[in-house]
């Protein structure tokens, strides 16, 4: 078996009805796996599309920032299918919540309001504690998972008018890299792995002419190539690592192509 099948292995995508997520656990199924994805809202259409394409898929409403979802969502899993080999943190509010037209008119940080800032922060960076901190015993105790934490470009982070979604995603590799150091020697890797531009997703608004800040706007799907290899046991030595779709070469090995994607490490991150 190829070290970048999915056979047997269980992952749990959060946010997996839609856009980056969607394609996600689509590769994944696609690779041999038992997808559970993870929505606000319901989203058994899409189970059912994962059921026809691999060996086994549920689809689970659940809100990552209630620490008593993510402890629901795992305990159905494990029911369902005694095992958690990967959890990809997906889950994301981005701009649009502040303003629909933030990428051509930015919104300072004094008109944020606070609830909205707290609802971004909550889901993009607390979420993915929470779904974390519910795996992470149990990987341990299996010696073997994979945290995967999807991230946004570093210009984002401190782009003009992106405060709080870039803040929460510079958090979020932060805590990326804390926790991939407290997992060290236990089997468990976790990796951040970002689009490497505006995506094809409902975090942009709509209409004619539509892009990112960055003038891109990318398929979702570039997405499904590092993830499976990201959650497959060919990337055991990696951890702590950042990856970038977009420099995905697919006409290489995937090993290769891996190591081509990722950004070189740096003893100390600077994003000023």
């Amino acid at each position: 078996m190829s070290a970048t099948r999915l056979d047997g292995k269980v992952a749990i995508i959060t946010g997996g009805g839609r856009g980056l997520g969607r394609e996600m656990a689509l590769a994944m199924a696609l690779a041999g796996a038992h997808v559970v994805i993870t929505a606000a809202k319901a989203v058994d259409e899409l189970a059912a599309t994962l059921s026809e394409l691999g060996p086994g898929a549920r689809a689970l409403q659940a809100d990552v920032t209630r620490p008593e979802d993510c402890a629901r969502v795992v305990a159905e899993t494990m029911a369902a299918f005694g095992r958690i080999d990967v959890l990809v943190n997906n889950a994301g509010r981005g701009m649009r919540l502040v303003s629909e037209t933030f990428t051509t008119r930015p919104v300072p940080f004094w008109e944020v309001p606070h609830a909205t800032w707290r609802e971004i922060v909550d889901i993009n960076l607390n979420g993915a504690f929470a779904m974390s901190q519910a795996v992470a015993p149990g990987m341990v105790a299996r010696g073997h998972g994979r945290i995967i934490n999807i991230s946004t470009s570093d210009i984002t982070m401190v782009r003009k008018g992106y405060a709080p979604y870039g803040p929460s995603k510079a958090a979020l590799e932060a805590m990326s890299r804390c926790c991939a150091q407290d997992l060290a020697g236990t089997g468990v890797t976790v990796n951040v792995l970002l689009p490497g531009g505006a995506s094809d997703t409902e975090l942009l608004p709509g209409g004619p002419g539509r892009r990112g800040a960055d003038g891109n706007l990318l398929s979702p799907a570039l997405m499904r190539d590092p993830a499976v290899w990201l959650a497959s046991d060919a990337s055991a030595a990696t951890t702590g690592r950042r990856m970038i779709a977009r420099l995905w070469n697919p006409a290489l090995p995937p090993d290769d192509a891996a190591r081509l994607a990722c950004s070189a490490p740096v003893e100390k991150p600077a994003l000023m």
